[in-house]
């Protein structure tokens, strides 16, 4: 695991917005999980991906350095302030704002405006209790062969601990089992950072 973190290299952009988050006592994906969701923008030619969790922009731009040069960005907070600073760390990352769609309000009030089968990636970094519903909306979002990444599927490692018992964990598990059990994903759990549970969407 250290190996795969320290493979990951951050250039200064990506380290100012990993101390800025550390600042507002932000979690931001770990290099060696954002490496992989660079990989997966990139495997998968992304032109339109949705992003659930700006933060202070460390994982949107792994996303954005993936994607394609036409790509956009469509960002999602309830923090307006974060995304103030997402803002300003895309452009030091030489992204246009042409780029990028910053949207402010709540996921779960903001995915039921964006269109069905269009996107290409669908990245959930947002609170555990919401796993469930982002998991549903992303495949409507998503077209065929498309990608759901969802961060923290380790559930702090207590995933696989069966005394652990709290919401997050509990919601985590959910999520996890349903996608591994629908029909219309072939998912996978990467142990990177706080672990990657992704899924294509057939």
């Amino acid at each position: 695991m250290q190996f795969a973190e320290a493979y990951a290299a951050e250039d200064i952009v990506l380290q100012t917005a990993r101390g800025l988050a550390h600042e507002l006592g932000l979690e931001s994906v770990t290099p060696a999980a954002g490496s992989v969701l660079r990989l997966l923008a990139a495997a998968g030619n992304a032109k339109a991906v949705v992003e659930i969790g700006t933060g202070t922009g460390v994982s949107g731009v792994w996303l954005l350095r993936g994607m394609r040069a036409d790509g956009v960005l469509t960002t999602i907070d309830v923090e307006n302030e974060h995304q103030r600073i997402a803002r300003r760390i895309f452009v030091e990352a030489s992204f246009a704002s042409s780029r990028t769609r910053i949207i402010t309000g709540r996921a779960l009030d903001v995915l039921p405006r964006l269109a069905d089968g269009v996107y290409d990636l669908v990245f959930v970094d947002a609170d555990a209790t919401e796993f469930g519903a982002c998991a549903e909306a992303a495949l409507r979002l998503l077209r065929p062969g498309g990608v759901l990444v969802v961060n923290g599927a380790m559930a702090g490692g207590r995933i696989s601990d069966p005394a652990a018992r709290d919401v997050d964990t509990l919601t985590i598990r959910e999520t996890v089992r349903t996608v591994r059990e629908a029909e219309e994903w072939i998912p996978a759990v990467i142990p990177s950072g706080a672990g990657l549970l992704a899924a294509v969407k057939r």
